[in-house]
């Protein structure tokens, strides 16, 4: 009667212990990663792929850039390379490409999340660049402003 229950209880153990639960071996299943999409530092995050600038500037345009950046922008940058509360516009046009500028100006937070460069400028700034909602329109005005503040004539 001693042999026959050490062997029920060796069977119970051994079945128990064969049990595939699903989660380990082959039949584990790996937990989907997210999808990465691959980020473009020269283009940026958002609708821009590409913007088409003359070497000219457009003075109505740029004036109109101003009085966004005299409305929305002035707060936190200056037109020099100092930093106020955000960093200074000075030489922006020429540091990045008008499509990188225009999805910055446009998705903000996007950007803010996956660009190396502009992860850098927060630690320095320590404030976020709030979504001003601009419209397309008021995104290339800005940028013509920016080319004017660099000197394109």
């Amino acid at each position: 009667m001693k042999k026959t229950l050490m062997l029920i209880v060796a069977g119970v153990i051994l079945y128990a212990c064969g049990q595939k639960t699903g989660q380990t071996g082959d039949n584990a299943e790996t937990p989907q990663k997210p999808a990465v999409t691959e980020y473009d530092p020269q283009r940026g995050e958002g609708k821009f792929t590409n913007v088409e600038i003359s070497e000219r500037l457009d003075a109505q345009m740029a004036a109109s850039g101003k009085q966004i950046f005299d409305l929305k922008c002035s707060s936190c940058h200056k037109l020099t390379d100092e930093k106020l509360v955000g960093p200074g516009w000075q030489g922006v046009s020429t540091k990045h490409k008008p499509e990188w500028i225009m999805n910055f100006i446009t998705n903000p937070d996007a950007m803010i999340d996956k660009d190396p460069q502009l992860q850098a400028q927060l630690e320095l700034c320590l404030v976020r660049m709030p979504n001003q909602n601009l419209s397309d329109d008021d995104a290339r005005h800005i940028l013509e402003f920016m080319r004017q503040n660099d000197g394109v004539q």
